[in-house]
């Protein structure tokens, strides 16, 4: 396939991380889904909240698509999406997460890399989660990008009002199946998406309060993964960029 030759796939979603301001476009947001080939497909930039219906998905869609080749990314599951063929067929059943995710496991961001994947799933242990409120003055720059965005989407379209930024900064304390220790900043957006749920709910501490059960006991004992992927210019710092719950698979599933 030609680098600027359009070609069509399709995947199943896992990862939608916080939007960034772009250059090129609104506001950016890096997705990260799995084929049927069962291989890694990193999409970008997907400008999310300009998305029309039938276009929004939410984890676990099926989304079917056109791409070209990237000039400025070598990690080899990145695609550079045609926006406006981005389409929505349906759900992956709840049945067959399991199955995926533990295709999808490895041990440790070292056997993925020595698979030749910029992306993965590991399944924490020992996890912890913390936040770090941020200053008044973080929260005032964030507010400035994100309404300036759209004034400039605004002489294009009606654009979506300008994104609210999360008032907290979250991070994970945890261990892989390895034993190594991890600290990392949560770039999962349905996080802070649940942060503003839960606190229109239960106020501020008892939002926190209920994402740290959530996150340090609830999901563990159910079925937890993290997914992580590469920075797009140091390849071996991994990020994290999805908090998945999913079902553990039972004894009748492991055994087929």
């Amino acid at each position: 396939m030609s680098r600027f030759e359009a070609s069509k796939d399709e995947c199943v979603m896992l990862v939608k991380a916080l939007p960034h301001k772009s250059s090129n476009y609104f506001e950016t947001v890096c997705c990260a889904g799995v084929g049927h080939d069962m291989k890694w497909r990193r999409l970008y930039p997907v400008a999310f909240r300009t998305l029309e219906n039938g276009q929004k998905f939410s984890r676990w869609d099926w989304v079917s698509y056109s791409f070209t080749t990237p000039s400025n990314d070598q990690r080899t599951e990145s695609q550079k999406v045609v926006h406006e063929t981005i389409s929505v067929s349906k759900s992956m059943k709840s049945s067959e997460r399991s199955s995926l995710a533990r295709r999808m496991t490895r041990e440790s961001t070292d056997e993925a890399a020595a698979r030749g994947e910029s992306l993965t799933l590991l399944k924490p242990e020992d996890v912890r989660f913390s936040w770090r409120r941020k200053t008044d003055e973080e929260v005032a720059i964030e507010r400035i990008k994100h309404a300036a965005l759209a004034d400039q989407l605004s002489f294009l379209h009606e654009a979506p009002k300008p994104l609210e930024p999360c008032p907290f900064e979250f991070t994970f304390k945890w261990k892989d199946i390895v034993g190594k220790s991890w600290t990392n900043t949560c770039d999962d957006w349905e996080t802070s998406t649940a942060f503003f749920v839960r606190r229109a709910a239960k106020g501020e501490q008892g939002a926190l309060a209920s994402l740290r059960e959530t996150f340090e006991i609830e999901y563990p004992q159910k079925g937890m993964r993290f997914a992580l992927g590469t920075h797009s210019r140091r390849n071996t710092q991994w990020l994290l960029v999805g908090v998945i719950r999913v079902d553990e698979a039972d004894q009748r599933e492991l055994s087929l």
